[in-house]
């Protein structure tokens, strides 16, 4: 270490210079990791917090909601298999809203993902600001607070693109996203209204979904699927990563990250060994005097992992 150190205040300048592009490598990394955890929650982040340990699909549709419908009267046989502790439904469908009640000016429409839930159920999430859902008001939403930048507010009334029906923004909850828009929970009644409006699109089945949500940390999801023909009882990890797009996107992130890594080591390398070979004749001397070859080489080991250590810890900072 002491041969280390000694070399680097001696050498100032040019270690300087490898530790500045040490730096900006290190910057790169976390703004990579930043881009692929943050595409990853405005993705997923709706699934991700919900308090649900397994997800129930349509048998085929390979854990994706947009492929997955069932009817709701399995929510009841699904309550009395063994490890469950709560059941509860749940359906996706994607739309744009309008502000008010006019659909003239194109440039007002948001991207919403509209989550029917039961209200009160354990996939309600927090309130931040006004009330939650209510059987009572079929029509009032809580949305995620994101919409705020859009000129939302509780109590305004928004019209879905291309339908009748118009919704009340009731409250505001954060970090609830679903392919890269806005959650909007509903009440899963009023969600039927809206994703099943066309005659013929639910299939004929009684109080379609298209997931049920279940709870319990000793669920055999091979007993459900045997149990119960036609469905398929994943984690919900395996839910996360059947949305469409999800596991593509992650990836490709984690690849470009993998790819970046395996480069910064390849360039940090060839930099210290380049180092390392213009002083051989030195070490020909320290050699020559009495130096051993531990000691030479924990030289270089210590010079490397001060200047990484502290020129990752100055990116970090």
């Amino acid at each position: 270490m002491f041969l280390a150190l000694k070399e680097l205040m001696h050498s100032k300048t040019k270690f300087l210079m490898i530790a500045v592009i040490l730096v900006l490598i290190s910057w790169l990394v976390f703004i990579l990791s930043g881009l692929g955890n943050g595409l990853s929650t405005l993705a997923a982040a709706t699934f991700k917090t919900m308090d649900a340990d397994y997800v129930v699909f349509e048998q085929g549709s390979k854990a994706s909601m947009g492929k997955s419908l069932l009817s709701n009267e399995l929510s009841v046989k699904l309550a009395e298999m063994p490890g469950v502790e709560d059941v509860t439904p749940m359906g996706i469908s994607m739309a744009s809203a309008i502000k008010g009640n006019s659909s003239e000016l194109n440039e007002d429409k948001v991207d919403i993902a509209i989550i029917g839930i039961e209200p009160g159920s354990f996939l309600e999430p927090e309130i931040i600001e006004g009330t939650g859902l209510s059987a009572d008001q079929p029509t009032g939403v809580v949305v995620n607070e994101s919409l705020k930048d859009e000129g939302f507010a509780i109590g305004d009334t928004f019209q879905l693109d291309g339908s009748t029906e118009s919704l009340t923004i009731v409250g505001f909850v954060k970090n609830q996203t679903y392919n890269h828009v806005a959650s909007v929970f509903t009440p899963i009644e009023e969600w039927r209204k809206i994703a099943f409006a066309a005659p013929g699109s639910d299939k004929g089945l009684t109080e379609p979904v298209n997931v049920i949500m279940l709870q319990g940390k000793n669920i055999d999801p091979d007993a459900i699927n045997a149990a119960l023909p036609g469905t398929e009882t994943v984690t919900r990890a395996a839910a996360v990563q059947g949305i469409s797009g999800y596991k593509e996107e992650s990836g490709t992130i984690m690849m470009m990250l993998g790819f970046l890594l395996v480069i910064s080591a390849f360039i940090i390398g060839v930099f210290f060994y380049v180092f390392t070979m213009q002083k051989t004749n030195q070490f020909g001397i320290m050699k020559a005097i009495g130096a051993r070859n531990r000691l030479l080489s924990r030289a270089v080991v210590s010079q490397v992992l001060v200047l990484s250590v502290s020129s990752i810890i100055i990116g970090i900072l």
